[in-house]
């Protein structure tokens, strides 16, 4: 085990102090549910909902030529990224599909990559292999730090609490830290889902666990609630959010995952430039990433073909959860570009050889 997954471990450990119950995934431990889902969706949807998101990957880079390096390899502009700057990018093969999606803080003496953890050794591998005569030091720092999500129309109001008017002046993109009420950490700021903000906090071990026993205690008449991994995953597909390994992952490209705001096609070369200035160029992107709805609940496994009405495959199912907002079974999946029409009908045969009905819903499903 290593010292990353110690700390992982460690903040799990105080959330299962407090009564909740953890799973191991990948091996590392994540909390599913603290409540019911419709509690933990409601604050999600309606008022500030906290995740813990320590089990994602944080790697950080040290040396003068680490924006450089970043800026060179991967599909965003990051050279010019002020010191307290964040942005996201992604970072590409050389047949231009996704190795993995990247937010990049500028702490100005050294730089800070969170990304998920399933691509975590790949991209610090991706890394080091184009670090020829850089000034680059490429270190695993989940040892250091732990994360935190806030999200929900009821965030902004719930950090000021938290935080002080200070954040007020934190612009969408940046961060500051904050030393309140004896708690040391970072906040940033990012644009979120539905036009709302949300926001992260970067802390040691100790901070981390008093920030969020300082939430719980102060949240008021706040619609307050910590957010599990099952919930998370259902609003995500609900909000046509891809994540790693389900739609992110090198079988895809950032055409095709909904991505290319990410891509600046003003930068020059990047690995993988060529591939996805030509898809851009020639309208040659063959598949997209789409909502589907089912007609019923059916066992899911990873990789379920769907069928148009002739019985051709014609995309693949990446996610699936039931929502309860809808009253129905709904996922992601990767469809070619001519079966993308909202309405659209298909069929996939489980496991159990039931055929069950699909039809492409536009994403997100709520908004």
């Amino acid at each position: 085990m290593t010292v990353a997954d110690e700390k992982n471990i460690q903040i799990i450990e105080f959330l299962e102090s407090m009564g909740y119950s953890s799973y191991s995934v990948n091996g590392y431990k994540v909390i599913n549910r603290y409540s019911e889902p419709e509690k933990e969706l409601d604050s999600i949807y309606n008022g500030a909902a906290l995740r813990n998101i320590s089990h994602q990957a944080i790697i950080e880079l040290k040396g003068k030529d680490a924006l450089d390096l970043v800026h060179r390899i991967a599909t965003n502009n990051v050279k010019s990224l002020l010191k307290e700057g964040v942005k996201s990018t992604i970072f590409t093969s050389e047949k231009g599909r996704i190795i993995s999606l990247a937010t990049l803080m500028n702490f100005e003496n050294y730089q800070i990559l969170v990304c998920d953890r399933s691509n975590k050794l790949k991209v610090m591998s991706w890394l080091r292999k184009y670090v020829i005569n850089d000034d680059v030091e490429v270190n695993d720092a989940n040892s250091k730090y732990n994360l935190l999500e806030l999200s929900g129309p009821q965030a902004e109001s719930f950090v000021t609490l938290i935080c002080g008017n200070m954040v007020n002046e934190i612009q969408p993109g940046n961060f500051k830290i904050i030393h309140t009420e004896n708690i040391l950490f970072f906040v940033i700021k990012l644009p979120g889902e539905r036009n709302k903000n949300k926001f992260w906090f970067l802390a040691d071990l100790e901070n981390t666990k008093r920030l969020i026993t300082y939430m719980n205690e102060n949240k008021g008449v706040f619609n307050f609630n910590l957010i599990g991994e099952e919930s998370y995953n259902i609003y995500r597909i609900e909000q046509g959010l891809p994540a790693a390994p389900n739609e992110l992952s090198d079988e895809y490209n950032p055409h095709e995952a909904g991505l290319i705001e990410l891509v600046d096609f003003e930068k020059g070369c990047y690995i993988g430039q060529e591939v996805i200035a030509r898809l851009q160029t020639y309208d040659k992107v063959q598949k997209k990433l789409i909502g589907v709805k089912f007609n019923h609940t059916f066992e899911n496994n990873n990789g379920l073909v769907l069928l148009d009405d002739k019985g051709l495959d014609v995309g693949k199912v990446t996610s699936y959860a039931v929502s309860q907002k809808l009253n129905a079974p709904i996922g992601l999946a990767y469809v070619r570009t001519t079966h993308i029409k909202p309405g659209t009908q298909f069929s996939i045969k489980n496991s159990d050889d039931k055929i069950v009905k699909a039809e492409v819903h536009s994403l997100p499903f709520i908004k």
